[in-house]
Protein backbone atom coordinates (compact mmCIF):
# COMPACT_ATOMS: atom_id res chain seq x y z
CA UNK A 1 0.00 0.00 0.00
CA UNK A 2 2.76 2.33 0.93
CA UNK A 3 4.17 1.72 -2.97
CA UNK A 4 0.71 2.77 -4.42
CA UNK A 5 0.85 6.12 -1.88
CA UNK A 6 4.42 6.65 -3.28
CA UNK A 7 3.46 6.56 -6.97
CA UNK A 8 0.35 9.37 -6.00
CA UNK A 9 2.86 11.24 -4.39
CA UNK A 10 5.38 11.31 -7.19
CA UNK A 11 2.95 11.75 -10.17
CA UNK A 12 1.99 15.29 -7.95
CA UNK A 13 5.46 16.07 -7.35
CA UNK A 14 6.87 15.52 -10.32
CA UNK A 15 4.65 18.21 -12.08
CA UNK A 16 5.97 20.39 -9.19
CA UNK A 17 3.03 20.92 -7.10
CA UNK A 18 4.44 19.97 -3.88
CA UNK A 19 1.76 22.44 -2.18
CA UNK A 20 -1.15 19.72 -3.13
CA UNK A 21 -3.36 17.68 -0.55
CA UNK A 22 -1.12 14.55 -1.73
CA UNK A 23 1.54 13.77 1.51
CA UNK A 24 4.96 11.83 1.45
CA UNK A 25 4.61 8.25 1.05
CA UNK A 26 4.00 6.90 4.27
CA UNK A 27 7.08 5.71 6.58
CA UNK A 28 8.46 2.38 7.23
CA UNK A 29 6.21 0.47 10.27
CA UNK A 30 3.19 2.93 9.51
CA UNK A 31 -0.23 1.27 9.07
CA UNK A 32 -1.63 0.83 5.46
CA UNK A 33 -4.21 3.32 4.09
CA UNK A 34 -7.51 2.15 4.50
CA UNK A 35 -9.06 -0.01 1.58
CA UNK A 36 -12.26 0.34 0.01
CA UNK A 37 -14.38 -1.99 -1.89
CA UNK A 38 -11.38 -2.67 -4.65
CA UNK A 39 -9.52 0.90 -5.14
CA UNK A 40 -6.97 1.95 -2.93
CA UNK A 41 -7.51 4.91 -1.11
CA UNK A 42 -4.73 7.67 -0.93
CA UNK A 43 -4.86 8.39 2.41
CA UNK A 44 -3.59 11.54 3.96
CA UNK A 45 -5.39 15.34 3.88
CA UNK A 46 -7.75 14.36 0.65
CA UNK A 47 -10.55 11.72 1.56
CA UNK A 48 -9.56 8.28 0.43
CA UNK A 49 -12.62 7.06 -2.29
CA UNK A 50 -12.68 4.12 -4.19
CA UNK A 51 -11.73 3.24 -7.44
CA UNK A 52 -12.98 0.04 -9.19
CA UNK A 53 -12.63 -1.30 -12.94
CA UNK A 54 -14.68 -4.26 -14.45
CA UNK A 55 -12.26 -4.96 -16.96
CA UNK A 56 -9.03 -6.49 -14.26
CA UNK A 57 -8.73 -7.15 -10.49
CA UNK A 58 -7.02 -4.92 -8.80
CA UNK A 59 -3.08 -6.00 -9.17
CA UNK A 60 -4.01 -8.53 -11.96
CA UNK A 61 -3.47 -8.99 -15.57
CA UNK A 62 -4.77 -6.67 -18.14
CA UNK A 63 -6.68 -8.18 -20.44
CA UNK A 64 -5.30 -8.34 -24.22
CA UNK A 65 -8.52 -5.86 -25.41
CA UNK A 66 -7.58 -3.36 -23.27
CA UNK A 67 -3.78 -3.16 -24.36
CA UNK A 68 -2.26 -2.55 -27.86
CA UNK A 69 -1.64 -6.20 -28.36
CA UNK A 70 -6.04 -6.30 -29.00
CA UNK A 71 -8.36 -3.90 -30.08
CA UNK A 72 -7.99 -1.06 -27.33
CA UNK A 73 -10.80 -0.80 -25.88
CA UNK A 74 -11.04 1.73 -23.13
CA UNK A 75 -11.99 -0.40 -19.70
CA UNK A 76 -15.14 0.31 -17.86
CA UNK A 77 -14.41 2.28 -15.19
CA UNK A 78 -16.55 3.31 -11.77
CA UNK A 79 -15.73 5.36 -8.15
CA UNK A 80 -17.24 5.72 -5.43
CA UNK A 81 -17.13 8.13 -1.99
CA UNK A 82 -16.37 11.39 -3.33
CA UNK A 83 -16.27 13.96 -0.82
CA UNK A 84 -19.08 16.76 -0.20
CA UNK A 85 -18.11 19.22 -2.90
CA UNK A 86 -17.07 18.21 -5.69
CA UNK A 87 -16.87 19.61 -8.92
CA UNK A 88 -14.76 17.59 -11.04
CA UNK A 89 -12.90 14.53 -11.53
CA UNK A 90 -9.25 13.60 -12.95
CA UNK A 91 -8.08 10.81 -14.23
CA UNK A 92 -4.15 9.51 -14.90
CA UNK A 93 -3.67 6.13 -16.40
CA UNK A 94 -0.04 5.99 -16.81
CA UNK A 95 3.15 3.23 -16.97
CA UNK A 96 4.98 3.07 -13.59
CA UNK A 97 7.84 1.37 -15.51
CA UNK A 98 8.72 3.75 -18.43
CA UNK A 99 9.64 6.88 -17.42
CA UNK A 100 8.89 9.82 -19.89
CA UNK A 101 12.64 11.05 -21.18
CA UNK A 102 14.41 13.88 -19.01
CA UNK A 103 10.90 13.55 -16.29
CA UNK A 104 10.22 11.35 -13.17
CA UNK A 105 6.71 11.05 -15.11
CA UNK A 106 5.64 7.26 -16.47
CA UNK A 107 3.99 7.12 -19.94
CA UNK A 108 0.38 8.43 -20.04
CA UNK A 109 -1.76 6.12 -21.47
CA UNK A 110 -5.03 8.20 -20.45
CA UNK A 111 -5.52 11.36 -18.81
CA UNK A 112 -9.31 12.39 -18.50
CA UNK A 113 -9.88 15.90 -16.83
CA UNK A 114 -13.10 18.24 -16.35
CA UNK A 115 -14.97 15.01 -15.57
CA UNK A 116 -18.12 16.46 -13.95
CA UNK A 117 -18.39 16.07 -10.21
CA UNK A 118 -21.52 14.25 -10.55
CA UNK A 119 -19.94 11.32 -12.57
CA UNK A 120 -19.43 8.14 -10.77
CA UNK A 121 -17.71 6.22 -13.55
CA UNK A 122 -17.00 6.20 -17.18
CA UNK A 123 -18.71 3.38 -19.43
CA UNK A 124 -16.25 1.27 -21.54
CA UNK A 125 -14.89 1.91 -24.91
CA UNK A 126 -14.67 6.04 -25.46
CA UNK A 127 -14.74 7.28 -28.55
CA UNK A 128 -11.67 9.15 -30.11
CA UNK A 129 -11.97 12.52 -29.56
CA UNK A 130 -10.31 15.56 -27.71
CA UNK A 131 -14.02 16.89 -25.64
CA UNK A 132 -16.65 14.53 -25.08
CA UNK A 133 -20.34 15.47 -24.86
CA UNK A 134 -20.20 16.47 -20.81
CA UNK A 135 -17.23 18.30 -21.10
CA UNK A 136 -14.90 16.16 -20.36
CA UNK A 137 -11.20 15.86 -21.95
CA UNK A 138 -8.89 13.25 -22.63
CA UNK A 139 -5.13 13.00 -24.11
CA UNK A 140 -2.71 10.52 -24.14
CA UNK A 141 0.80 10.34 -26.07
CA UNK A 142 -1.08 8.80 -28.73
CA UNK A 143 -3.34 11.46 -29.21
CA UNK A 144 -7.01 12.74 -27.94
CA UNK A 145 -7.60 8.74 -26.98
CA UNK A 146 -7.11 5.74 -24.83
CA UNK A 147 -3.64 4.39 -25.35
CA UNK A 148 -4.05 1.03 -24.32
CA UNK A 149 -0.36 -1.07 -22.42
CA UNK A 150 2.03 -2.48 -24.46
CA UNK A 151 5.19 -3.30 -22.61
CA UNK A 152 7.35 -5.48 -24.56
CA UNK A 153 7.08 -9.71 -24.35
CA UNK A 154 11.03 -9.79 -24.30
CA UNK A 155 11.07 -7.55 -20.94
CA UNK A 156 9.72 -7.58 -17.12
CA UNK A 157 5.77 -6.94 -16.59
CA UNK A 158 4.40 -2.97 -16.10
CA UNK A 159 2.68 -1.48 -13.64
CA UNK A 160 0.19 0.59 -15.05
CA UNK A 161 -1.23 2.57 -12.64
CA UNK A 162 -4.73 4.56 -12.21
CA UNK A 163 -5.06 7.58 -10.35
CA UNK A 164 -8.58 9.20 -9.16
CA UNK A 165 -8.18 12.64 -8.04
CA UNK A 166 -11.67 14.92 -6.71
CA UNK A 167 -11.77 18.67 -7.23
CA UNK A 168 -13.42 21.72 -5.88
CA UNK A 169 -13.46 22.97 -9.30
CA UNK A 170 -13.20 22.93 -13.12
CA UNK A 171 -9.46 23.41 -15.03
CA UNK A 172 -9.31 25.77 -17.62
CA UNK A 173 -5.97 24.61 -19.01
CA UNK A 174 -5.09 25.44 -22.75
CA UNK A 175 -4.26 22.95 -24.92
CA UNK A 176 -1.92 24.10 -27.74
CA UNK A 177 -1.54 27.51 -29.68
CA UNK A 178 -3.20 25.51 -32.61
CA UNK A 179 -6.32 24.30 -30.35
CA UNK A 180 -7.56 20.91 -29.76
CA UNK A 181 -8.08 19.82 -33.06
CA UNK A 182 -4.15 20.12 -32.87
CA UNK A 183 -2.97 16.33 -34.04
CA UNK A 184 0.09 17.17 -32.04
CA UNK A 185 -0.21 18.23 -29.57
CA UNK A 186 2.81 19.06 -26.73
CA UNK A 187 1.24 15.72 -24.15
CA UNK A 188 3.90 16.98 -21.51
CA UNK A 189 3.04 20.69 -21.03
CA UNK A 190 -0.76 20.05 -20.80
CA UNK A 191 0.31 17.37 -18.57
CA UNK A 192 2.39 19.05 -16.58
CA UNK A 193 -0.34 22.25 -16.97
CA UNK A 194 -2.95 20.23 -15.38
CA UNK A 195 -1.04 19.10 -12.83
CA UNK A 196 -0.50 22.54 -11.48
CA UNK A 197 -3.55 23.36 -11.90
CA UNK A 198 -4.98 21.06 -9.40
CA UNK A 199 -2.96 22.30 -6.39
CA UNK A 200 -4.98 23.58 -3.48
CA UNK A 201 -7.79 21.66 -5.30
CA UNK A 202 -7.50 17.95 -4.46
CA UNK A 203 -10.65 16.78 -2.42
CA UNK A 204 -10.53 12.70 -3.12
CA UNK A 205 -8.42 10.32 -4.56
CA UNK A 206 -8.28 6.40 -5.29
CA UNK A 207 -5.84 4.38 -7.15
CA UNK A 208 -6.29 0.90 -9.29
CA UNK A 209 -3.62 -1.15 -10.51
CA UNK A 210 -3.12 -3.41 -13.44
CA UNK A 211 0.15 -5.65 -14.92
CA UNK A 212 0.89 -6.14 -18.22
CA UNK A 213 3.35 -7.13 -21.15
CA UNK A 214 2.75 -8.74 -24.48
CA UNK A 215 2.43 -12.68 -25.08
CA UNK A 216 5.17 -14.19 -26.39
Amino acid sequence: MRIINHLITMTILSAGIAGAQTPPAAPQGAPPARRGGGGRGGGGGAQNMTLVTTAWPDGGMIPLRYTQAGPELSPAIQWSGAPQGTVSFVLIFHDADTLVPQSTDGILHWMLWNIPGTSNGIAQGRPDGFEWEDGTRQISVSGSRYRGPGAPAAGPIHHYVMELYALDTMLDVKVSPQGPQDPNPNVQAIRTSIMQAMVGHIRGKAAYVGLFHRPQ
